[in-house]
C-alpha cells in the first residue's frame, strides 16, 4: 500500500506540473519584436526628466541598455517578457554588515524593475520601482516613451550652408544667459569676455547646489567653437541643444574613454587623446547636424561625423527633434570659457 501511495503522489505531482502555464512570448498580443530598437523616455520628475532605452534581440535572449536621468548609459541586468509587457531589471549591492576587518559578511542585491507596455504604435508607457537603501520602502516612477528612428546615413558636411555667427559670451555681462534650475546658487561670472564658474563649497557645511547655465536662445543644428580652461581634477560639460553633453574634464594622460575630454559623454569615445594638461586653454570645434556630431579638440579631429543614438545624462528633455539651448554644467567644479561662437546651419 505504501508503495502505491508513493506512485500515486508522483503521478499527481506530474499532473500538477503539466498544468503549470508557461507564458508564450506573444502573450498579451504583443511580440518582443515590438520593443526592439531605441526609445526616448519622458520620466515623471521635475528635474532631469529624460531617459533612454535600447532593446536588442541577441542569440536566444533579449538585452538592453538604459539611461535613467543622469550618469552614463549602462547595460541592464535582465530583460524578459511577461504577458505582453517588457520587464527590465537592474540591481546594486548594498553591504549591510561587515566584520572586524571591514569585509562584507551580509550583502543585499537590491533589484529595480521597469514594467513597460505598448500603448499605441511606436509608443510605450511604464512604471519603475526602485527599492530604497535604508528603509522598507520604495520609489515608484511612471514614464512614457516614443520610438526613435535610426540616425540615418552620415550627412555630407561639405554641402552645409551656414548663417550668421552668434557670439555667446559678452564683455563683463551674463546677458543672454540664465540659470537652468530655479533656486540654485549662481557660481557664474563674466569678466572681460571670460565666463567663469566657481562653485565654492564650505567645509563642514551642507553641499551647496550650484546651477547650470543656459542660453536664453535656442538652436537646432550648428557649429560651435570655443576655448575652455579646466583646472586640475575639475569637470564640466557643454550640452548641445540641452540634451547632448560634450565632456569637459581634466583627463590629460588617461586612457581613451567615453568620459574623457571631448567625448560625447558615455556614448562616443574620442578616436585619439588630444587634450592638454590641466590649466591650459584648449579649443573645441563642434558640429551637430542631422543627429551626427563632429568634434575637433585642439585642432585634432577626435569624433568624425558619428551618429548620436540618444540623449546623455542630465539632458533637459527626451525629445531630440526640438531646438534647444547651449548649457554649461555648473555644479561639478571650476571652469572657464571664452571665445564661444555659434554659427547656425541653415
Amino acid at each position: 500500500m505504501k508503495k502505491c501511495l508513493i506512485v500515486l503522489a508522483a503521478i499527481a505531482l506530474t499532473a500538477c506540473g503539466n498544468n503549470v502555464e508557461t507564458p508564450t512570448p506573444t502573450q498579451g498580443n504583443v511580440s518582443p519584436d515590438y520593443y526592439l530598437g531605441a526609445w526616448a523616455l519622458d520620466l515623471d520628475y521635475e528635474n532631469s526628466p529624460a531617459g533612454w532605452l535600447e532593446v536588442r534581440q541577441e542569440e536566444g535572449y533579449l538585452d538592453a541598455d538604459l539611461l535613467w536621468r543622469g550618469g552614463s548609459v549602462s547595460p541592464v541586468e535582465f530583460v524578459f517578457m511577461a504577458e505582453g509587457n517588457l520587464m527590465v531589471t537592474r540591481g546594486r549591492d548594498l553591504v549591510r554588515e561587515r566584520n572586524a576587518n571591514d569585509e562584507p559578511v551580509r550583502t543585499h542585491h537590491a533589484i529595480s524593475t521597469l514594467k513597460i507596455e505598448k500603448t499605441n504604435d511606436n509608443e510605450i508607457t511604464g512604471t519603475a520601482i526602485f527599492p530604497r537603501n535604508n528603509v522598507i520602502d520604495y520609489e515608484k516612477v511612471t514614464f512614457t516613451g516614443k520610438r526613435l528612428p535610426e540616425p540615418g546615413e552620415k550627412p555630407d558636411l561639405s554641402s552645409i550652408s551656414y548663417g550668421d555667427p552668434v557670439t555667446l559670451i559678452a564683455e563683463n555681462s551674463l546677458a543672454g544667459w540664465e540659470l537652468l534650475e530655479e533656486g540654485a546658487a549662481n557660481g557664474w561670472s563674466d569678466t572681460e569676455g571670460i565666463l567663469k564658474n566657481d562653485p565654492v563649497q564650505k567645509e563642514g557645511e551642507s553641499h551647496i547646489h550650484y546651477g547650470n547655465l543656459r542660453t536664453k536662445a535656442t538652436f537646432s543644428d550648428f557649429n560651435l567653437s570655443l576655448e575652455v580652461n579646466v583646472p586640475e581634477g575639475s569637470n564640466s560639460g557643454v550640452y548641445l541643444r540641452g540634451i547632448y553633453e560634450i565632456q569637459v574634464a581634466d583627463t590629460y594622460g588617461k586612457p581613451l574613454n567615453s568620459h574623457n575630454m571631448g567625448a560625447l559623454y558615455s556614448r562616443i569615445t574620442p578616436s585619439v587623446a588630444a587634450e592638454k594638461p590641466a590649466g591650459e586653454w584648449q579649443s573645441l570645434d563642434i558640429t551637430l547636424y542631422k543627429r551626427h556630431v563632429t568634434v575637433v579638440l585642439n585642432g585634432i579631429p577626435i569624433i568624425n561625423n558619428q551618429p548620436v543614438r540618444g540623449v546623455t545624462g542630465g539632458a533637459m528633455r527626451a525629445d531630440e527633434f526640438k531646438p534647444g539651448p547651449i548649457y554649461l554644467q555648473g555644479d561639478h567644479g571650476k571652469v572657464a570659457y571664452r571665445n564661444m561662437v555659434l554659427t547656425p546651419i541653415e
